[in-house]
């Protein structure tokens, strides 16, 4: 079953909050209730992955400014029938970034989140079930905008709880400051 290693990894992941959980099962369930789960064409929704990047310090996260919704996001993107989230997860952000020194400190993932997307151009209203996972780059490289984004930049982590980013942010931000103590 191609949703066998997601299923996987979503058993394991580690609830830290009431809304992880609550995220975790609407995850399992939709994964579980729909085979075409990676494909962008399944237009209620479908599975994205994201990647968390995080200096070498760990006091720097990378952030987009994505062109598409004029936000400050991690970044990422779609499956598109690929079923290792992983794998897409770090496709997107050296796509994204033009980043070769990220490296990944966990095959686990990282966080879950659920969001809705407008409806733009030819696609309807429609879910982002996002898997996230976390990895390392240098904020030393040079960073190479894509076509999807405004701007990219290393934000520092406490800033940005500081600045009351959206809770998806924010809570990204304090499981990492959770975990580098």
């Amino acid at each position: 079953m191609h949703r066998t290693l997601l299923l996987e990894q979503l058993n394991r992941y580690s609830v830290t909050c009431e809304q992880d959980q609550i995220f975790l099962t609407t995850t399992k369930n939709f994964v579980n209730n729909n085979s075409r789960c990676f494909e962008r064409s399944l237009d209620t929704g479908h599975i994205t992955g994201s990647a968390w990047i995080i200096n070498s310090d760990r006091t720097k996260a990378l952030l987009t400014l994505h062109r598409g919704i004029n936000k400050w996001i991690q970044l990422g993107g779609h499956a598109d029938g690929q079923t290792d989230m992983h794998l897409v997860s770090l496709r997107e952000a050296q796509e994204e970034s033009g980043l070769s020194s990220i490296k990944s400190l966990s095959k686990d993932i990282f966080d879950i989140d659920i969001h809705i997307i407008a409806r733009m151009h030819k696609e309807p209203e429609h879910y982002h079930y996002d898997i996230r996972f976390l990895f390392e780059a240098s904020n030393q490289e040079e960073l190479v905008l894509s076509n999807e984004s405004k701007d990219l930049a290393w934000i520092d982590i406490r800033e940005l709880i500081d600045s009351g980013v959206d809770e998806t942010i924010g809570r990204m931000c304090r499981k990492t400051l959770s975990m580098f103590k």
